[in-house]
């Protein structure tokens, strides 16, 4: 196990890069994963890790350490709900809300898309909404603070038993069988793939690359690795990337109750930026 004060050093460290607060029932975890990341390094065990970290060469590893403690516990149509409220009613209400031009795009955010599921599970979502309409563009960008996790994302390859979908005909519809040597696995099809664009962000950055703003914001079991005053920020930070009208989608094991956030709740879970004029 790790000494009191290994264990603040990375904990501080971590949560100065990221905002993630590793607390005392973490050390377990946080050991074995970078035990692993020891041995990817051919480091000799964890205190030649922590050397390294504390090291003049610890900033070039900060990436590698985002990697090793990023939580990636995802699969396609996670907590569905929230993809039938896209459907039953964002959807339909943006649409009422504009005219039929083809400049109007329909932006999403996934802003902590771990190895691709939630993002492709949104573009199946809106590919089946609009596909009688083929003049409606609409588009993903799907972020994360993990590289290793970007990279699986955008190969967009996952194992069949991974691919679980509420109608059989989409997995033919969206997704391609693997021949060898991928048998066994599906990848998401470059129709489906060319709306979905991928970027390195920590929600946390002093600014984000997006120049338009987002109908929707899915930023789910996210906040729950964050101190109160933490989420607080972060809820501010994507209210700002919000259309007026638009949706913050959070984890149904998240809540935003005190914190002062100027949305409206429209369910638990689900928040509204204002209304559309």
């Amino acid at each position: 196990m790790i000494a009191a004060a290994e264990y603040d050093f990375i904990r501080r460290l971590v949560y100065d890069r990221s905002r993630i607060n590793l607390g005392p029932d973490k050390v377990e975890l946080v050991c074995s994963r970078l035990r692993k990341r020891a041995r990817a390094l051919r480091l000799e065990g964890l205190e030649a890790y922590i050397e390294l970290l504390r090291s003049a060469a610890g900033d070039e590893e900060m990436t590698g350490l985002m990697d090793a403690i990023s939580t990636n516990v995802t699969h396609f149509f996670r907590e569905p709900d929230h993809f039938d409220f896209l459907r039953s009613t964002v959807l339909p209400e943006w649409e009422a809300a504009r005219t039929r031009k083809p400049a109007d795009v329909f932006r999403a955010w996934s802003a902590a898309c771990s190895s691709g599921e939630e993002p492709y599970t949104l573009a199946i979502t809106l590919a089946e909404h609009f596909k009688n309409q083929p003049d409606r563009d609409w588009s993903i960008a799907a972020s994360d603070i993990s590289t290793q996790m970007l990279g699986r994302a955008e190969e967009a390859i996952y194992l069949q038993e991974r691919v679980k979908l509420p109608e059989p005909a989409w997995l033919r519809r969206y997704f391609q069988r693997g021949v060898a040597p991928y048998e066994g696995t599906y990848r998401v099809k470059p129709d489906l793939r060319r709306h979905v664009s991928f970027h390195h962000v920590n929600l946390f950055q002093s600014s984000y690359e997006f120049t338009d703003k987002f109908d929707v914001i899915f930023c789910r079991n996210v906040m729950i690795y964050f101190d109160r005053k933490t989420q607080e920020l972060l809820v501010l930070r994507l209210r700002d990337q919000l259309t007026r009208g638009g949706y913050l989608i959070v984890g149904h094991a998240e809540s935003l109750i005190g914190i002062d956030h100027a949305l409206t709740n429209v369910r638990p879970s689900i928040y509204r930026c204002g209304q559309r004029s």
